[in-house]
């Protein structure tokens, strides 16, 4: 394999210690140099009084490789014989106390397989084959391009058949899952963290090793072929980054050298009450600059082509999840994490100056202003934000009995206040059918048919909103369980006709949004939508235009969330001619009666809503139809 590092220099550590380096995992870590016979190793430790490597190579004996201070509070030294495969430490003992710990190394590129905790080390070297995605994928990356993600966590979307019961590797996930995300028409696939985690049921929201893939799976090598074999198929692969926070197992980076040097100090700003675990000091320049190096490592060494920053809220504010009293204000004295701010802000630009044609997302929960404006905006300079209110608005709307649904009509028609205000992703996350939320089928109410055309007409009118599209695993057949870490999805639902044409619809729906330019051209400006008529609560039923460029046809839609059929119902439009329909909920194939318009309406030249011609519809029962704009007569 070829070498991965570099020696140490004083450049390194300026930069380290201002708190920009953004390539520390060329320098920390364990590197093998081939050449030389053995491994340098590098590791900080401002507080230790002395640090030496233990490992197989000799015997786990702390007093046979001790490291040299090295500068900026980084410990370094070469040991020959350690080669790829080698298990070791740290043996870091603190000057200001008794403290002595075997920590993992924070800049490992592989770790051992959990419950295990040493570090491994290992080269990356690896030939792609990506090179025609990765000079092109500024288009399909990019604020105009469909892009629709289908998120995955890869230890239980589909199970070995054997009797072991095991997630599959990355190799057999790049035999049976591209297939399925390429059939289905993702643009996309989203990674529940992949960087290695001690607890596999926190789905890898509670990292250790922040340049390391979880070897549950393969090595790094084998999780860079399923990437590069996703982008060989015309698929961009994103990844679950977690700067928010990290867990306090004794071998992770808490208190590393018996003092708190990752974490910040005070637990009031240090420790996060909810998820029992450490909060980054991002204050700390150096803290800056190793966020920084694994953000972009994952993007510079496994060709990532999109970061989801998790849990972006918690970082925003100093009272997050804290009663008054259990947090420290800022220097103004308000509770904005100013130092958070700064970070985000110059991860983003470090990271669209190295890499334009990628996109950080953020997953933010709150009404924080600008996080996907730029940064000389005021902005944190993110390329999208998960838009969770229209997620709980909806997902709150359509739980309710149709009946009832007139009096929160406002629930669906709110989000276009906002709508425009950030670069949005609609998510149906994992965090949606999880916790005893029950799953989204489960979510709708009615018998078994309408329960099925309630989710045929989420997802219908999800992809007929203006924002990228985001689906977890499962959804897309209608699973009913809740989402189970330690088990498989259910796919022997497919043997049955509801289940099988639910998946059938969103492979049309995904196929649609990338084929349709009104669809996905221009959906991040306000330019894109136009109400027809926002405000028929009474009959539950909204309807809308999407607009792309100019040369692309209108779509328009209109979306009955009541369970009884309008007939003969009218909406106006500015042009004459022939509207298309080219998408029903609610047709056979689907699952649905096989009510629709007989392929399309002419207008007649009966002006209704502001416009002057009209067109008549037969609106399904709890069904959308889409009606593409058509030159002259049929």
């Amino acid at each position: 394999m070829a070498q991965t590092g570099r020696t140490l220099n004083e450049n390194d550590i300026y930069y380290f210690e201002e708190g920009t380096n953004s390539k520390l995992a060329e320098v920390l870590g364990a590197h093998h140099f081939p050449e030389r016979g053995g491994t340098q190793f590098a590791v900080w430790a401002p507080n230790a009084r002395s640090v030496s490597v233990i490992g197989d190579f000799n015997g786990w004996q702390s007093s046979a490789n001790y490291l040299q201070p090295a500068g900026g509070g980084i410990w370094g030294g070469f040991i020959g014989n350690v080669y790829p495969g080698t298990r070791y430490k740290y043996r870091v003992e603190s000057r200001w106390n008794n403290y002595t710990a075997d920590k993992a190394d924070p800049f490992a590129f592989l770790q051992e397989t959990p419950p295990q905790t040493a570090s491994v080390v290992w080269d990356l070297g690896y030939i792609w084959g990506d090179e025609a995605w990765m000079s092109n994928r500024r288009s399909p990356n990019s604020l105009d391009a469909p892009i629709s993600i289908y998120e995955v966590h890869l230890g239980s979307w589909r199970r070995a058949v054997d009797t072991s019961h095991r997630s599959l590797s990355y190799r057999e996930l790049a035999e049976q899952l591209i297939p399925y995300v390429k059939e289905m028409g993702f643009t996309h696939v989203e990674f529940l963290p992949v960087m290695e985690h001690p607890f596999f049921g926190s789905w890898g929201y509670q990292v250790t090793g922040f340049f390391a893939p979880t070897s549950r799976y393969g090595t790094p090598q084998e999780l860079m072929f399923l990437i590069d074999q996703f982008h060989q198929n015309g698929i961009g692969v994103i990844l679950d980054w977690v700067p928010s926070h990290f867990p306090n197992d004794e071998h992770g980076p808490g208190y590393f050298d018996g003092a708190h040097e990752y974490e910040h100090p005070d637990p009031r700003r240090g420790f996060h009450p909810d998820w029992n675990s450490f909060i980054f000091d991002y204050g700390r320049k150096e803290i800056r600059s190793f966020l920084l190096s694994s953000a972009m490592f994952w993007l510079d060494q496994y060709h990532a082509d999109g970061l989801r920053v998790d849990g972006v809220a918690s970082m925003l504010y100093l009272d997050y999840s804290r009663k008054a009293g259990e947090w420290i204000p800022n220097q103004y004295g308000g509770r904005e994490n100013l130092d958070a701010v700064a970070f985000l802000q110059g991860m983003n630009e470090s990271v669209y100056r190295e890499h334009p044609d990628v996109q950080t997302i953020a997953e933010e929960s709150t009404a924080w202003p600008k996080v996907s404006r730029p940064i000389f905006d005021g902005g944190l300079g993110f390329g999208f934000k998960w838009d969770m209110g229209w997620m709980h608005d909806t997902l709150a709307y359509m739980a309710y009995d149709p009946v009832y649904r007139k009096y929160h009509h406002n629930e669906l028609t709110f989000r276009m206040i906002y709508a425009f205000n950030e670069n949005f992703i609609l998510p149906l996350s994992h965090d949606e059918v999880v916790y005893g939320k029950g799953s989204l089928i489960g979510k709708m109410p009615g018998d078994y048919w309408q329960k099925f055309a309630n989710l045929r007409l989420l997802f219908s009118y999800m992809y007929s909103q203006p924002g990228k599209k985001l689906l977890f695993m499962g959804s897309e057949f209608g699973q009913w369980a809740e989402w189970n870490h330690d088990g498989s999805l259910d796919w022997a639902l497919l043997k049955f006709e509801s289940h099988a044409a639910l998946r059938l619809l969103i492979g049309d729906l995904n196929r649609l949004y990338r084929t349709e330019g009104a669809l996905h051209t221009s959906e991040t400006s306000p330019s894109c939508f136009e109400w027809i008529e926002a405000n028929d609560g009474e009959r539950n039923v909204i309807s809308y235009l999407r607009k792309g460029n100019a040369s692309e046809p209108t779509i328009l839609v209109a979306c009955n969330f009541s369970p009884v059929p309008r007939d003969s119902y009218r909406l106006g439009v500015s042009e004459k001619g022939f509207w298309r329909e080219i998408f029903n909920s609610d047709a056979k194939h689907y699952g649905g009666s096989g009510r629709g318009n007989f392929g399309g309406i002419k207008t007649t030249p009966f002006g209704l809503h502001g416009r002057d011609y009209s067109i008549t519809l037969d609106l399904p029962p709890l069904g959308a139809v889409f009606l593409r704009k058509e030159e002259g007569g049929k």
